[in-house]
């Protein structure tokens, strides 16, 4: 299984979290990186996104048809990320759009067995 971890790009300031949006530079940041991701994504590939605004927004560039998980939201566990993305059994690809320190705990932790707070920039992939 490969299990990407997208980060949404740049978003405003401000409350409510859940509806905050992408800046002008983070619709480019998402669009970059969308353009170089679908080029290698299988066509099976499964999109799972935060239902959080900035991340729709993010998985939106892509173009591809995505699942908004409400377990991925701001604030989400590690545990909920692997479960939402079926690791390790799912098999395919699974990309997911979500949010620190969510990704950079899960990056850690498949990475080097803790659950790290490793920070994921906006709008940057692990794959």
């Amino acid at each position: 299984m490969d299990l990407i971890l997208w980060r949404h790009a740049e978003a405003e300031d401000g409350p409510p979290d859940a509806k905050r949006k992408l800046t002008p530079r983070g619709r480019k940041q998402a669009k970059q990186i969308a353009r170089w991701l679908r080029q290698r994504l299988p066509a099976d590939a499964r999109i799972l996104v935060s239902p959080a605004v900035r991340a729709v927004q993010t998985a939106q560039a892509l173009e591809l048809p995505y699942e908004e998980i409400g377990k991925l939201g701001t604030g989400a566990s590690a545990s909920s990320l692997f479960g939402a993305a079926g690791w390790p059994q799912a098999g395919g690809t699974v990309v997911v759009v979500g949010h620190q320190p969510t990704l950079g705990r899960v990056a850690a932790l498949l990475l080097t067995g803790d659950a790290a707070d490793w920070s994921v920039r906006k709008g940057a992939l692990w794959w």
